[in-house]
């Protein structure tokens, strides 16, 4: 499990999320409450697929990104099924419990438990628990706001099972300027880095830095988004220490509700391309 700290919209919405193949996405509202999505993905790498997702909102809602009770789930063409259902248990505790399968056998369960005081936010999550194989993961998170733009806290990771225990700890940090944002997580595993930055409306850029002990290796990668409103057009690239090139073109094609991507992503190192397709309605 790895846990960052309130930094993975700003990371999604300047790295380019990698693509391959042809994909197609259909979304649907049924309701004010219920949405379902198809998606059917065609790769050179791997047998076609089809995916089901299907979501539901209460009419609880708290913030424009927070509604309870929330269900969603996801499910392929082999019966393969990712399922997550949120909780609102009091007006500062929280629950969600998430399952995973791989057809009929189970792959994940996990539940959390998040606690939202007036300056900081604890959280404990189990994954996996096993009360007869003596097995378990459980990872503890404190955040603690000391001012309104600089937020520390640590993270603790515990897993047992049989002939095997360990803990790790991890301090982070984070510090919330008007235009920027950077982050420093460092424990025992290694340490990451990061820095975003928002120089207009058009223009964000990204960079990341990480160091891993275990694996003695680092990587740096740097990221831009460039958003050209006229044409309805969004641009996302990223290079990195890897030799890794790659970049996303979005063209929205108002008044339809039709959205087209583009990608292609090549690895010097390995000497690998892909490129990807895809249409999303609605």
């Amino acid at each position: 499990m790895k846990w960052s700290i309130s930094i993975q919209d700003l990371k999604g919405d300047v790295f380019p999320a990698q693509m391959e193949g042809v994909k197609l996405v259909v979304n649907k509202v049924l309701s004010s409450h219920f949405q379902v999505a198809h998606t059917v993905h065609m790769s050179a790498l791997g047998l076609p697929g089809y995916h089901l997702h299907a979501a539901y909102a209460g009419d609880w809602q708290l913030s424009p990104t927070e509604v309870f009770p929330t269900v969603v789930g996801d499910m392929d063409s082999s019966g393969s099924l990712n399922a997550q259902v949120l909780l609102l248990l009091a007006e500062r505790l929280r629950a969600k419990a998430v399952f995973q399968t791989q057809q009929a056998k189970f792959l994940t369960w996990q539940f959390d438990g998040e606690y939202r005081g007036d300056d900081y936010t604890a959280t404990l999550t189990l994954g996996n628990p096993d009360l007869i194989g003596e097995s378990v993961i459980m990872v503890a998170h404190f955040l603690q706001s000391l001012t309104h733009r600089l937020v520390l806290g640590g993270e603790l990771v515990y897993h047992r099972r049989p002939g095997e225990e360990g803990a790790i700890l991890t301090l982070a940090g984070k510090y919330s300027a008007v235009h920027w944002v950077a982050t420093l997580n460092v424990g025992s595993g290694g340490a990451h880095a990061s820095y975003y930055h928002r120089a207009n409306e058009q223009v964000q850029v990204g960079v990341e830095f990480e160091a891993n002990t275990r694996l003695q290796d680092t990587t740096f990668s740097f990221g831009y988004h460039l958003t050209l409103p006229q044409a309805n057009m969004v641009f996302r690239g990223l290079v990195d220490s890897n030799w890794c090139v790659g970049a996303v073109l979005e063209k929205k094609m108002p008044p339809l509700p039709v959205t087209l991507a583009l990608g292609a992503f090549l690895n010097h190192w390995r000497n690998r391309f892909h490129c990807g397709f895809s249409i999303t309605v609605g």
